[in-house]
């Protein structure tokens, strides 16, 4: 189009100049020209600048073809390259959303996730404290048990001490012990021993009691004492080839001077002795036990027998050796007894001094309007305290 528009215009304006005429113009340095009579160039001038104009016109027409077919050109590889962007913004986009989504999706999976650990982790912390608060319950009830197991209801391990003859035949040979038995009170709790077995039995029967302490009334529930009691026990004895024990020992002495010197005494080798490994005192009897390091030594010491040793400070005495017997319990037998004479008060709150109360719960039991009788002995332990009851036989039995 834009060729064929400067062409039409082209001709027209060589039209224009063919139709006029020309006639020569003069100029005031004698030089002329061929002009019309109008004043205007000649025809011949006019296709010549015509012809240049149109050459310079299809110079410039043939650029402007260059530069359309140019931008043409390079307008298509921008709208390629738009459409190509377009296209990647457009996947970019569907991209980007998609990972939003999936995104958002795992942020909610793991809110969801924390929520359900956050809550696990509350019920397991709920757990554990219910578990430490049962194991502590346990621990204590475990260490209540074992004091009952290793000082009630079983037989701890004693020193004895062999003061009868020695008897031919077979068989087993049968003895009696001095019961001591180790009782645990708890917090609250009271132990009271009557003098008569019937007010026992009677305030066990009652069971509850109301006693009243000035201008309150506390209500205390009595229970007998059961504790477990050795009924038959069998034990195995022998002869130890390292021990010899020391009786007749000489009273007023030192006790630490004591083993100190029948170590020295017995540990040479002219007083028939060797290397002491140990000594000690049975507190049971008064005697003491000497361990030596060889096996030979004791049995040379206890077939002299009586031995003159030097005790210091002037004291001399003549001790007796004879041959160690330990014994090893092999059988244990026990049953549950109930005490006849002591009784077993709980839940006494701590509402006054100790001692206080424990004199107003036996003035109380001693009053046989209450059901009660003279008193011989009270125990109370107050509430968050632990304490250890006595028990032992009054009149133990002779040994057969």
């Amino acid at each position: 189009m834009l060729h064929s528009t400067t062409t039409t215009v082209l001709l027209i304006r060589i039209a224009i100049s063919v139709q006029t005429p020309l006639r020569p113009r003069m100029s005031s340095d004698e030089d002329f020209s061929l002009v019309s009579e109008k004043g205007e160039e000649s025809p011949v001038f006019a296709m010549e600048a015509a012809k240049m104009e149109i050459e310079k016109c299809k110079v410039t027409y043939d650029m402007m073809v260059t530069d359309q077919r140019d931008l043409t050109k390079a307008r298509d590889e921008q709208l390629h390259l738009t459409e190509e962007y377009e296209k990647r913004i457009a996947k970019l986009g569907q991209t980007m959303e998609a990972e939003e989504q999936d995104r958002a999706q795992r942020v909610e999976d793991g809110k969801a996730k924390l929520a359900a650990a956050q809550e696990e982790e509350r019920r397991l912390q709920e757990l554990l404290l219910s578990m430490q608060a049962e194991l502590r319950h346990l621990d204590q009830e475990a260490v209540h048990l074992r004091q009952q197991a290793q000082e009630s209801s079983s037989m701890p391990e004693k020193k004895l001490v062999f003061h009868g003859v020695v008897r031919e035949g077979g068989g087993l040979s049968r003895f009696q012990t001095r019961t001591r038995i180790i009782y645990p009170m708890e917090g609250g709790t009271a132990l009271i021993t009557f003098e008569d077995e019937a007010v026992a039995q009677n305030v066990v029967r009652v069971k509850q009691h109301e006693i009243k302490l000035g201008d309150c009334c506390i209500s205390l529930e009595a229970s007998p004492v059961l504790i477990w009691m050795p009924s038959q026990v069998e034990v195995t004895t022998g002869l130890c080839s390292r021990r010899v024990l020391v009786s007749d020992l000489p009273r007023g002495v030192e006790q630490s001077r004591l083993l100190d010197r029948l170590e020295i005494h017995f540990a040479k080798r002219r007083n028939l002795g060797g290397e002491v490994d140990g000594a000690e005192m049975l507190h049971d009897s008064g005697n003491a036990v000497l361990t030596f390091v060889e096996d030979t030594v004791a049995k040379g010491l206890t077939d002299r027998q009586y031995h003159e040793v030097d005790f210091g400070d002037g004291t001399r005495g003549r001790v007796k050796l004879s041959p160690f017997l330990s014994g090893e319990i092999t059988d244990l037998q026990t049953r549950v007894s109930a005490s006849a004479r002591t009784v077993l008060l709980t839940g006494i709150p701590a509402i006054m001094d100790p001692s206080d109360l424990q004199d107003q719960l036996e003035i109380h039991f001693q009053k046989k309007g209450n059901g009660g009788g003279e008193v011989e002995a009270i125990a109370y332990n107050p509430l968050r305290r632990r304490a250890l009851a006595v028990f032992e036989d009054d009149c133990p039995a002779e040994a057969e």
